[in-house]
């Protein structure tokens, strides 16, 4: 594995980063703009995905930033979670939040996997 100087070096939160954009484009028109209370959870899911992971790699130690690394992933399963409400209510067409539901799963299994790293490292 090639070395991680900062978080921006961590591909999990550059993909988070993205999810994070992808989240701020499907809620900012239409039905799901004007549902504040779904809008805004997601958004923060989102943004808590990519946060916890940049907090946890900040925090200087592999037993920190796998605690951390669990909440980035418990962050991204919420997302997952409340597309599927947004497609019940008609908020967003199946293929799109399909598209998203995919970016949400590579991070879950690229953190998931990094977890197992770190835990290996320090085992």
């Amino acid at each position: 594995m090639a070395r991680i100087e900062r978080f921006e070096d961590i591909e999990a939160w550059r993909d988070a980063r993205h999810l994070v954009k992808q989240i701020y484009e499907i809620t900012n028109d239409g039905p799901f703009a004007r549902d504040f209370g779904l809008r805004d959870q997601i958004r923060r899911a989102a943004v808590s995905t990519m946060s916890n992971i940049a907090e946890g790699f900040e925090r200087g130690s592999n037993k920190d930033f796998v605690r951390f690394l669990f909440m980035a992933k418990a962050s991204v399963g919420e997302v997952r979670s409340q597309l599927y409400t947004a497609v019940d209510l008609g908020y967003l067409e199946q293929g799109s939040a399909d598209e998203i539901m995919g970016a949400t799963q590579s991070v879950s299994r690229q953190i998931a996997g990094f977890i197992k790293y770190l835990k290996s490292r320090t085992a």
